[in-house]
């Protein structure tokens, strides 16, 4: 494929999304744990959950400043490489993201030094209030943005005059079709994600000698949400493939590699697309699966790709899908097993070895998924930009290839740099808190 200036373009905003997405995914629900922990605290007088409040919202602080500065070069994107799309969606993009900059981002900064620093200062109703605006402020914020986003899937509420859109009716713009099912996909993302933070960080501590009560307390609650929200994320994620069907049905197509309109299509679990011959090579599926699991009929009808004159790329889409579902099922047993595990009030000190070191290496399973779920989500859209209004290519601007390219390494090498801190300084503050905690149980039995 040549590299041009469009597909620079494409591939800079794809990382700067890629790596952006990945601390929204984890503060939107994080917030909410953080609130949790300070009610249980309220309620039990138990110091075991205000410890696990003082250790994750440093982890909170971390990825709300890396979430924050990451947004800004996404914005400068939109004049630099992506000038059409303001001017011909601005009517609509624009309001939208200032009512998520006016109303969540000032509502989260205004109350965050107080949620980090206040707690000596102000009463503890004060406090859990603070963190109460704090985690409604995240998730409004994701609201207004998943809005936008699925306003760009499944465009409504708008006439296009001179080429530009106008809004005819904000509320079928914000509560377009996909909106509902894509904010709820999202927000249980992101509890999957935070779950498994908790969960892998948790067991680390453990693994390094960590048996603190607050630990113990972070790494059940971890463990115990994650069970029981993928099955949720189950039922959302079906309900959102019907909606894909009845709206973006070449997508769906692309998702499940039926290339040729068929009756009683096999469900692939494994294919190689081959856009040249229009087939999957070496494919190995269940048959009549699809249809049963899309149409609820074994004998159902899906429409091939055939069917649609422009059509995003296959394999993209078809693998990104995989890969998100294969590491959903990975962390459905994981969760389910934990669970079952730490039933009846069973200590965490007790997990297994191996189990607590499998949750180490699922702390990041939550990223994977949820960036599996943005490439289908954003590949399978393409050649658009806003379906059916704006292609992608119509938005690019005119920047030349040299210039793109020369920003987007830059961009890949600040992001890899910054991922890689970012991630040795969560294992750093979590070796960090066990030896803490083990000198603290060294100083209690000197003590007795």
């Amino acid at each position: 494929m040549e590299l041009d200036a469009l597909t620079l373009a494409r591939a800079q905003f794809g990382a700067n999304i890629s790596f952006h997405i990945l601390f929204p995914s984890i503060n939107i629900a994080l917030a909410w744990v953080l609130l949790f922990f300070k009610l249980r605290y309220l309620r039990t007088g138990k110091q075991a959950w205000m410890d696990a409040y003082g250790f994750w919202v440093k982890i909170f602080a971390l990825s709300f400043a890396l979430g924050v500065v990451s947004g800004v070069t996404m914005s400068f994107q939109f004049g630099t490489n992506w000038p059409g799309y303001m001017q011909t969606v601005g009517n609509i993009a624009g309001p939208l993201l200032a009512y998520e900059i006016l109303t969540a981002f000032f509502l989260e900064a205004g109350f965050l030094g107080i949620m980090l620093f206040g707690r000596p200062r102000v009463s503890e109703r004060v406090h859990t209030f603070a963190t109460l605006l704090v985690a409604f402020g995240n998730s409004l914020s994701a609201f207004w943005i998943i809005a936008l986003n699925s306003w760009m899937q499944t465009p409504a509420g708008f006439v296009m005059k001179d080429g530009r859109a106008h809004v005819s009716d904000w509320l079928q713009v914000i509560f377009n079709p996909s909106m509902p099912y894509r904010l709820t996909h999202m927000l249980l993302a992101s509890g999957l994600t935070v779950a498994f933070l908790l969960a892998g960080l948790s067991a680390y501590r453990q693994l390094k000698g960590d048996r603190s009560a607050g630990n113990g307390a972070a790494l059940k609650t971890g463990v115990r949400l994650a069970a029981l929200l993928i099955p949720l994320q189950i039922l959302v994620g079906d309900a959102h493939g019907l909606n894909t069907m009845e709206h973006q049905p070449a997508k769906l197509a692309a998702i499940e590699g039926v290339w040729h309109t068929e009756r009683g299509a096999p469900l692939l679990l494994f294919a190689l697309p081959n856009a040249d011959t229009q087939r999957n090579d070496y494919a190995v599926g269940i048959p009549y699966l699809a249809s049963m699991i899309i149409k609820h009929d074994p004998d159902g009808e899906i429409r091939g790709l055939n069917e649609f004159a422009q059509h995003p790329p296959v394999a993209k889409v078809f693998w990104s899908f995989r890969v998100m579902v294969g590491v959903g099922v990975l962390m459905l047993l994981t969760a389910w097993f934990g669970a079952w595990q730490l039933r009846r009030d069973r200590p965490a000190a007790r997990l297994d070895r191996r189990l607590l070191c499998w949750l180490v290496g699922m702390t990041f399973a939550g990223w994977v998924a949820t960036l599996a779920g943005w490439y289908v989500t954003e590949i399978g859209r393409q050649p658009w930009l806003v379906t059916g209004v704006l292609t992608t290519a119509q938005a690019a601007g005119q920047a030349t290839t040299s210039m793109v390219a020369g920003s987007l390494l830059t961009y890949l090498a600040l992001y890899a740099g910054l991922l890689l801190a970012y991630v040795s300084v969560l294992f750093h503050l979590a070796k960090k808190a066990a030896g803490q905690a083990d000198a603290a149980v060294v100083l209690q039995e000197v003590q007795a």
